[in-house]
């Protein structure tokens, strides 16, 4: 009776286990509501910002806009930080977090990201008549130079990481983090590679990217999707059609373009 006893417990308990999605169960409230909650930091050119006015625009602004036209409900932007983005996700404050969102391993852990949207690495952004100078991590990591970074993000983890021996400032707001570089507070940042390009773009003559022979990482950008496998396949089909019609690409590139 004890081995029957056992052999039912082990052929039920998968059965009485909680499922850790239901398939549907954010899909059909977006519908209810009528409404995409959309979370991002709006401080990402240029794939996220919120201007002044407190309107946001940028490539993934774009993508959520197209996004809710195609589920027919309304977009609703989430404002959230990076410091706090796994936090307001678990909470529920969105179905989806977009804005040049990394896939990395602890958030993968928690729900499942969608298609990749574009692939990076970190690199260096310095002052133009600095560019020769930074050019691999050993060249950072010297005690006579100040690495600025933004907070709770991928840039910090990996500063403290590769970084030990320089100068380590964190600067609390991701938009303004590049003036640091600029009025000659800080002299280098590692972050994305498309951030270091955009950045030089806009502050032409001033920030320049450092002359590296290739990115310091490899990275991928997608949504961040709740655990509704509903959701994801959606979302996936969504970014398959907007990758294959250029759609995503001319986004992008309108985004790039932008001061």
């Amino acid at each position: 009776m004890r081995m029957l006893a056992l052999l039912l417990t082990l052929l039920l308990s998968p059965l009485c286990a909680a499922p850790t999605a239901f398939a549907g169960t954010t899909l059909d409230a977006i519908r209810a509501r009528g409404t995409l909650r959309v979370g991002t930091t709006g401080d990402y050119k240029p794939f996220s910002f919120r201007n002044g006015d407190g309107s946001y625009t940028g490539a993934d602004i774009d993508m959520a806009r197209a996004l809710a036209a195609s589920l027919g409900v309304r977009v609703e932007f989430v404002p959230t930080v990076w410091a706090q983005l796994s936090k307001d996700f678990v909470a529920g404050s969105f179905d989806l977090a977009m804005g040049g969102v990394t896939n990395l391993a602890p958030r993968a852990a928690i729900a499942p990201f969608a298609h990749t949207v574009y692939v990076d690495g970190k690199r260096p952004i310095t002052s133009c008549a600095s560019r020769e100078r930074y050019t691999s991590i050993a060249a950072i990591n010297q005690p006579d130079v100040r690495v600025v970074v933004n907070p709770g993000a991928s840039n910090e983890d990996f500063a403290r990481a590769n970084f030990p021996r320089a100068k380590l400032a964190v600067h609390a707001d991701n938009a303004t983090v590049f003036d640091e570089i600029s009025a000659g507070r800080a002299d280098v940042m590692v972050t994305d590679g498309i951030e270091v390009d955009h950045q030089s773009f806009i502050h032409k003559g001033v920030l320049c990217a450092a002359d590296v022979p290739g990115p310091f990482t490899r990275l991928e950008k997608a949504y961040w999707v709740q655990a509704d496998p509903d959701l994801l396949a959606l979302v996936n089909s969504f970014v398959d059609e907007q990758m294959k019609s250029g759609a995503w690409q001319k986004m992008l590139g309108i985004g790039l373009a932008q001061p």
